[in-house]
Protein backbone atom coordinates (compact mmCIF):
# COMPACT_ATOMS: atom_id res chain seq x y z
CA UNK A 1 0.00 0.00 0.00
CA UNK A 2 1.37 3.36 -0.87
CA UNK A 3 0.19 6.76 0.05
CA UNK A 4 -0.38 9.52 -2.68
CA UNK A 5 -0.07 13.04 -2.31
CA UNK A 6 -4.51 13.04 -2.06
CA UNK A 7 -4.05 10.07 0.66
CA UNK A 8 -1.41 12.17 2.78
CA UNK A 9 -3.54 15.65 2.57
CA UNK A 10 -6.93 14.03 3.46
CA UNK A 11 -5.28 12.25 6.03
CA UNK A 12 -3.80 15.23 7.72
CA UNK A 13 -6.83 16.91 7.59
CA UNK A 14 -8.63 14.30 9.63
CA UNK A 15 -5.93 14.69 12.27
CA UNK A 16 -5.48 17.94 12.15
CA UNK A 17 -2.17 18.49 11.44
CA UNK A 18 -0.56 21.03 9.11
CA UNK A 19 1.12 20.12 6.17
CA UNK A 20 3.26 22.52 3.87
CA UNK A 21 4.08 22.29 0.38
CA UNK A 22 7.49 21.82 1.16
CA UNK A 23 7.06 19.25 4.01
CA UNK A 24 4.54 16.93 1.24
CA UNK A 25 7.30 14.83 0.23
CA UNK A 26 9.13 14.12 2.88
CA UNK A 27 6.06 13.20 4.80
CA UNK A 28 4.92 11.11 2.13
CA UNK A 29 8.11 8.94 1.76
CA UNK A 30 8.23 8.74 5.06
CA UNK A 31 4.89 7.36 6.01
CA UNK A 32 5.37 4.83 2.91
CA UNK A 33 8.40 3.49 4.88
CA UNK A 34 6.77 2.86 7.85
CA UNK A 35 4.08 0.94 6.02
CA UNK A 36 6.74 -1.06 3.64
CA UNK A 37 7.86 -1.64 7.00
CA UNK A 38 4.82 -3.02 9.04
CA UNK A 39 3.99 -5.20 5.47
CA UNK A 40 7.19 -6.82 6.01
CA UNK A 41 6.43 -7.42 9.84
CA UNK A 42 3.17 -8.92 8.85
CA UNK A 43 4.82 -11.12 6.21
CA UNK A 44 6.40 -13.08 8.83
CA UNK A 45 4.72 -16.03 10.13
CA UNK A 46 4.56 -16.22 13.49
CA UNK A 47 2.45 -19.34 14.20
CA UNK A 48 3.77 -21.60 16.84
CA UNK A 49 5.70 -18.31 18.75
CA UNK A 50 4.14 -17.40 22.42
CA UNK A 51 3.37 -13.50 22.83
CA UNK A 52 5.99 -11.97 24.99
CA UNK A 53 4.55 -9.35 27.99
CA UNK A 54 8.32 -7.93 27.47
CA UNK A 55 11.00 -7.68 24.25
CA UNK A 56 13.43 -8.93 27.32
CA UNK A 57 11.42 -11.61 28.76
CA UNK A 58 13.42 -14.35 26.35
CA UNK A 59 16.66 -13.17 27.52
CA UNK A 60 16.00 -12.53 31.49
CA UNK A 61 13.74 -13.42 34.05
CA UNK A 62 11.48 -10.39 33.69
CA UNK A 63 8.64 -9.65 36.58
CA UNK A 64 6.52 -6.51 35.54
CA UNK A 65 5.16 -4.53 38.68
CA UNK A 66 1.85 -4.16 37.97
CA UNK A 67 -1.04 -2.09 39.40
CA UNK A 68 -4.85 -2.57 39.67
CA UNK A 69 -6.43 -0.63 36.69
CA UNK A 70 -8.67 1.62 39.05
CA UNK A 71 -9.98 4.45 39.14
CA UNK A 72 -8.89 6.51 42.14
CA UNK A 73 -12.41 8.34 44.21
CA UNK A 74 -11.63 11.72 44.92
CA UNK A 75 -11.43 12.52 48.49
CA UNK A 76 -13.66 15.87 48.99
CA UNK A 77 -16.31 18.26 47.46
CA UNK A 78 -13.74 20.31 46.98
CA UNK A 79 -10.70 18.56 45.45
CA UNK A 80 -13.32 17.93 42.89
CA UNK A 81 -14.24 21.25 42.47
CA UNK A 82 -10.92 22.34 42.34
CA UNK A 83 -10.33 19.21 39.34
CA UNK A 84 -13.58 20.66 37.52
CA UNK A 85 -12.86 24.41 37.48
CA UNK A 86 -10.11 22.89 34.95
CA UNK A 87 -12.63 21.67 32.60
CA UNK A 88 -13.26 24.18 29.66
CA UNK A 89 -17.06 21.87 29.46
CA UNK A 90 -18.56 19.99 31.80
CA UNK A 91 -21.97 18.77 32.71
CA UNK A 92 -23.15 16.92 35.46
CA UNK A 93 -19.52 17.12 37.11
CA UNK A 94 -18.14 15.13 33.89
CA UNK A 95 -15.77 16.73 31.68
CA UNK A 96 -17.39 17.21 28.04
CA UNK A 97 -15.28 16.65 25.00
CA UNK A 98 -15.64 17.74 21.27
CA UNK A 99 -16.86 15.33 18.55
CA UNK A 100 -13.63 15.03 16.56
CA UNK A 101 -15.45 11.98 14.01
CA UNK A 102 -16.89 13.42 11.13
Amino acid sequence: MTINDQDLLRLAKLSRIEITPEELAGTRNDLNRILGLIADLQAIDTNGIEPMAHPLEAHQDIALRLRPDEAAPTQTAEQRSALMRNAPAQHDGLFLVPTVIE
